[in-house]
């Protein structure tokens, strides 16, 4: 009998994610030795250095171009690119988690005030010290993203995305107040996000039964064949990409976001806004120009279909929204419609400039929900748009940042939002998708107006009794939005040498 060769495995390529799941490990231990009131600052600090130590990796890496772990595991330019702007994110995502986790009875809250008891019980749980727990949580999460977007076969990639969903599903029930809406919006999470799961390794069996391979070069290889059997491959590609759709909201697969969105901890739905699509639409872009481009003339149309859909579901259904996170959730939406114009360009142009995109716009939805979690009163989070009007009287400066996020999300020219949408429309026309760039523009315009309509509230409005206050953020959360509204200012007038860094990255491996 001969020996097993095991595969071999290029540790050097590895390391971004072996940094965050070693820190995640060492997470769990901090929570289960260290005192309960030493426990936030350390499991921050390793978090924070984790995300730093493997940002560090992919720096020092970026020239690596391997398949490794016997084809499991591509590292190349797209790759690179994905892992270090979630790197990017999660930092800053991260200086948001922090904040709240660190203030007395903030977005986290003890496990004693998950169970139903006195009122007493809460306002107890409600002054400990956070749910340090949200440290590891994270950093598993953001780990099976990095995994998620390096997959080069279809079992690695159903591995990452579970390893990436299930922390998220608990991290959006550990809401304070209205923890039972956050309980809810974290179960529908994780139903609905189990069926798309159950969709995607559906279809991987469908795939192995077409291709007799999961590995993402052994598929393309298939797809050329042409005595291969349509049925199986048609409708593992299907089931696939519901998986992977899910995961970026875009409709009819998006109904978990609003309720998911508005229920979760804001700084949690800012991770999920900003990292979880980025992760998701690396392992989409993969997929299709790796293994399946060879029938691109095929699912074109269809993903074409979804995207329209995309867009008209999440402008139309933004302008009839009274909650600001549902508003944002609806953006979400549209700006996944935004997305899928560019990857249906099927060309390097839109590679390029989706991967643009998805950092343009998650540095902004960052600062967005940065901004939406200091707008309190004594109940919590004023999310209710009614509960906005007449704040850019009572604060001028954070007001002001919020309508320059706004424009950015309407893409007004000088921001990021403008440059990321120019760019993949333009690849798109390349691409020869005018149809999809004209739907796009049409509904940009529309969901122009639910971004205007707040800025005008807060600005033209009389403040009134129930306008809330904006709470003075400590400093994780100021530097979180320095950052998110530099980077978008800067994205506008200087987008160059981010455009060529993409330009650079978009090469995939096989």
């Amino acid at each position: 009998m001969e020996d097993l060769q095991l595969p071999a495995i290029n540790y050097g390529a590895l390391s971004p994610m072996l940094i965050l799941f070693g820190a995640a490990c060492l997470g769990i231990l901090l929570e289960a030795f260290l005192p309960r009131g030493r426990r936030n600052a350390i499991q921050l600090t390793v978090a924070l250095v984790a995300l730093v130590a493997a940002l560090v990796a992919v720096i020092l890496g970026r020239n690596t171009r391997v398949v490794t772990i016997g084809g499991a595991v591509a590292i190349d330019g797209p790759t690179l690119f994905l892992q270090g702007s979630i790197l990017l994110l999660g930092v800053v995502s991260l200086l948001l988690i922090g904040e709240r986790a660190v203030e007395n009875g903030g977005a986290f809250v003890s496990q004693a005030a998950l169970t139903v008891g006195s009122e007493k019980d809460l306002r107890q749980a409600g002054s400990a010290p956070g749910n340090t727990e949200v440290y590891p949580l994270t950093m598993f999460s953001l780990g099976g993203m990095l995994l998620f977007v390096a997959a080069n076969d279809l079992l690695t990639m159903f591995i990452a995305l579970e390893v990436l969903s299930l922390p998220l599903y608990l991290l959006c029930a550990l809401a304070r107040r209205r923890r039972l809406l956050s309980q809810e919006a974290a179960l529908k999470y994780f139903l609905l996000g189990s069926y798309a799961s159950a969709f995607f390794l559906f279809g991987v069996a469908l795939i192995y039964g077409f291709a007799g391979a999961v590995d993402l070069a052994s598929i393309h290889a298939a797809v050329a064949d042409p005595v291969r059997n349509e049925v199986l491959l048609f409708g593992g590609l299907a089931l696939v990409a519901i998986g992977l759709l899910f995961k970026t909201a875009a409709a009819p697969f998006h109904v978990w976001t609003p309720d998911v969105y508005q229920g979760a901890p804001t700084p949690i739905t800012a991770l999920m806004a900003a990292c979880t699509k980025v992760a998701a639409f690396g392992a989409l872009l993969r997929i299709l120009y790796v293994a399946f481009d060879g029938v691109r003339w095929d699912f074109q149309p269809v993903l074409g279909a979804i995207a329209v859909l995309t867009m008209l579901t999440g402008a139309i259904l933004a302008v009839t929204q009274t909650d600001m996170k549902r508003l944002l959730a609806y953006s979400s939406i549209a700006n996944a419609g935004y997305l899928l114009v560019g990857v249906l360009a099927l060309n390097k142009e839109g590679l390029s400039s989706t991967m643009f995109y998805l950092v343009a716009y998650g540095f902004s939805v960052l600062a967005a929900f940065g901004i939406v979690s200091l707008v309190r009163d004594a109940d919590g989070e004023a999310t209710h748009l009614s509960r906005w009007a007449g704040l850019g009287r009572r604060n001028p400066l954070y007001a002001g940042a919020f309508s320059f996020i706004m424009l950015a999300f309407a893409g007004i020219p000088l921001t990021s939002g403008f440059t990321s949408k120019f760019a993949v429309f333009g690849a798109a026309i390349e691409g020869g998708q005018t149809w999809l760039v004209i739907v796009g523009v049409i509904t940009s315009m529309v969901l122009a107006f639910p971004y205007l309509r707040v800025i005008v509230m807060m600005w033209l409005s009389e403040p009134g009794e129930s306008t809330p206050t904006v709470s003075i953020p400590g400093f994780l959360t100021s530097a979180a939005l320095v950052i998110g509204v530099i980077v978008t200012l800067a994205l506008g007038v200087v987008p160059a040498p981010l455009l060529d860094l993409t330009n650079d990255a978009a090469q995939f491996v096989r």
